[in-house]
């Protein structure tokens, strides 16, 4: 067990937060969450924290405003206590596609979420694949994101029905190239890439395909899937190419509706998620893995702690 450090998990991500406990062999600590008639939200540590380094593990999926203000009151719960250290481990960081003003007047909310963190009293935020990096840069506080393309490349490589040589890594769109070349660079193999744009209704519309695709199986890689159109209109696009197979890979299963509906009828074989967001239970009847991030995060929080570097954290998935 680490020293003076104590571990807490909220709402979000209960089964994550304790199987990251398991692996640090660490006992969870006690937080209480109520709610006012009103529907206001109270958290707070059942136990002193004083001169305690913290860690929380909550992403803010959805409900992504119950799930944000419940971990902003938890810290500013813990501040008041006396917690020497505010640990903010965020597997899902809600609102990161809104980093940017893509149009006139809009905000850039997910900059007034990271001022919200450091104004509760985090003081550090662990993140896992964020939607764009300069999110980093929107953080007073540190800020430290880990990837799971090692550990995702890992489980790929592992899977004994992978025809390595037949294997195409695809970017569903221009800006995830450099997401997909990563793992491409991981399993040594080629990448392609769709040009993707948006009609008028804001649907995907998938324009050319940069690469050979044909009687490949190919593996889309991207984020996150959220409403799954981005994913079904790539996988069509491919078969429709000549792909053998279409695979998704996605560190985030949002699954906002009508996920479940495209992809009970897309041209998808399998979908690879982590459990950065709880899985719903309806997903389990479609072709769904779920590889978990807790031994990843549990070997982040000892490196923290112990002030040793997180570049390491990687090693376990590295491949003979």
């Amino acid at each position: 067990m680490l020293d003076n450090c104590m571990l807490f998990t909220l709402s979000a991500n209960k089964k994550l937060g304790e199987s990251v406990a398991s692996a640090l062999g660490m006992k969870l600590s006690e937080a209480s969450i109520s709610r006012f008639p009103s529907g206001e939200i109270i958290c707070e540590p059942c136990e002193t924290v004083r001169d305690k380094d913290i860690y929380i593990i909550q992403s803010t999926c959805p409900p992504v405003n119950e799930n944000l203000m419940e971990v902003l009151i938890f810290i500013d719960s813990l501040k008041r206590s006396s917690a020497r250290e505010i640990n903010v481990i965020i597997p899902y960081f809600g609102y990161a596609r809104q980093d940017r003003k893509a149009k006139p007047r809009q905000p850039i909310t997910a900059k007034l979420v990271a001022d919200l963190f450091k104004i509760a009293g985090a003081d550090r935020i662990v993140a896992c694949d964020l939607h764009a990096p300069q999110i980093q840069g929107f953080f007073s506080c540190l800020v430290d994101e880990l990837t799971a393309i090692p550990l995702f490349s890992s489980t790929i490589l592992k899977d004994k029905k992978l025809n390595k040589e037949n294997t195409v890594i695809v970017s569903p769109d221009n800006g995830g190239v450099n997401r997909a070349r990563k793992v491409a660079e991981r399993l040594n193999a080629p990448l392609a890439i769709i040009d993707k744009r948006r009609n008028s209704s804001n649907e995907p519309q998938v324009m050319n395909i940069i690469g050979h695709v044909d009687g490949k199986d190919c593996l889309l890689v991207d984020d996150m899937i959220d409403t799954a159109g981005s994913a079904v209109a790539a996988a069509e696009a491919l078969v429709n190419a000549g792909a053998k197979s279409v695979r998704i890979v996605a560190t985030h299963a949002v699954l906002s509706d009508p996920a479940y509906e495209r992809l009970s009828n897309s041209k998808i074989d399998e979908i690879i998620v982590s459990d950065s967001i709880p899985l719903p239970d309806k997903f389990s009847t479609l072709n769904c893995k779920i590889v978990s991030l807790a031994p990843m995060l549990a070997a982040a929080i000892k490196r923290i702690q112990l002030g040793e570097a997180l570049s390491v954290v990687y090693d376990m998935y590295r491949n003979n």
